[in-house]
């Protein structure tokens, strides 16, 4: 199994009349391919799953992966607050070729952690593809903590990687030190992601690398051949963009940047309401001023 250093998880196109928008979601898969995402996750946070049905994420995983072919891998998110409507939203994206699924832990309901080490148990025993389970207490309202993930991994039938979103670099530390080598762990926080290479995790699930995944990209390059400097200095070019892209709830932001650089409809589905224009205006800031940085950090290389 090759686990790619940056995955984007994926908006989710939608036409003016809000359904799949299958040929946005088609031309961004390949810029995304071809601009630094070394896989794509689908249906996750930021691709709105909760308003997806199972019809509605086969239509986009067709879309995306006759995008993309097989030159990167494309997963789903199929992770609910329910054991039983999990298991069937994973064979059903299993059966269409996903290359793996993305489990958020499950929300609202705060299962103890034997109900979650059950929970996913239950769900790789009905699948064989890799599975990456989700930690995001700021959605789910409950901390999976290390010491239940770790009892998860090791009981898991199939490959297994962890999304880490809790903020807590001591939550990173005491999975990396408890988790076998072979587990990768993401960083599920554009921030968090430069700070978290430097205490052993393998790679990020990216909001930003939609708008910078070159840079980000480069970043984790120079990084892993040693050039902490050059890295930390592309970190500081791109945290005020991966900051305001949080200025109000994701994906609101990231949608309308990707509307303004006309990749996709400004769109979302209910209870989200896209807010007036003026509340982006940090989002295009931040963005345009990363851009700049980033073009100039190129000229001085290339001139070196």
């Amino acid at each position: 199994m090759i686990w790619p250093r940056i995955f984007t998880a994926m908006v989710t196109p939608f036409t003016d009349e809000g359904e799949i928008d299958t040929e946005a979601a088609a031309g961004l898969a390949r810029y995304l391919r071809d601009n630094g995402s070394g896989g794509l996750i689908l249906a996750g946070s930021t691709g709105e799953a909760f308003s997806l049905t199972a019809a509605e994420r086969k239509t986009l995983y067709n879309a995306v992966r006759e995008a993309v072919h097989f030159d990167i891998p494309v997963w789903i998110g199929t992770g609910t607050n329910d054991t039983r409507t999990t298991i069937e939203l994973s064979v059903e994206a299993a059966s269409w070729g996903a290359d793996g699924i993305l489990l958020v832990s499950p929300y609202y309901n705060k299962p103890t952690p034997d109900g979650l080490l059950a929970h996913y148990i239950n769900v790789s025993q009905h699948v064989s593809c890799p599975m990456m389970l989700y930690n995001v207490p700021g959605r789910t309202a409950s901390m999976v903590d290390a010491n239940t993930i770790i009892a998860i991994s090791q009981q898991v039938a199939v490959p297994f990687a962890v999304k880490e979103a809790s903020g807590s670099l001591d939550q990173i530390m005491r999975l990396r030190t408890g988790l076998s080598p072979d587990v990768p762990i993401y960083s599920g926080d554009d921030g968090l992601y430069f700070p978290s290479l430097a205490v052993g995790i393998h790679g990020v699930v990216s909001v930003a690398s939609h708008v910078v995944g070159k840079e980000m990209r480069e970043m984790t390059e120079r990084f892993l051949r040693g050039d902490i400097q050059g890295a930390q200095s592309l970190h500081d070019q791109l945290w005020p963009l991966f900051k305001a892209l949080f200025v109000v709830s994701n994906p609101l932001p990231l949608k309308w940047l990707l509307s303004q650089l006309h990749f996709i409809r400004p769109v979302v589905r209910s209870p989200l309401i896209m807010p007036d224009d003026s509340i982006f205006a940090p989002v295009w800031s931040a963005y345009t001023q990363a851009k700049h940085l980033s073009s100039l950090s190129s000229r001085k290389t290339a001139q070196a």
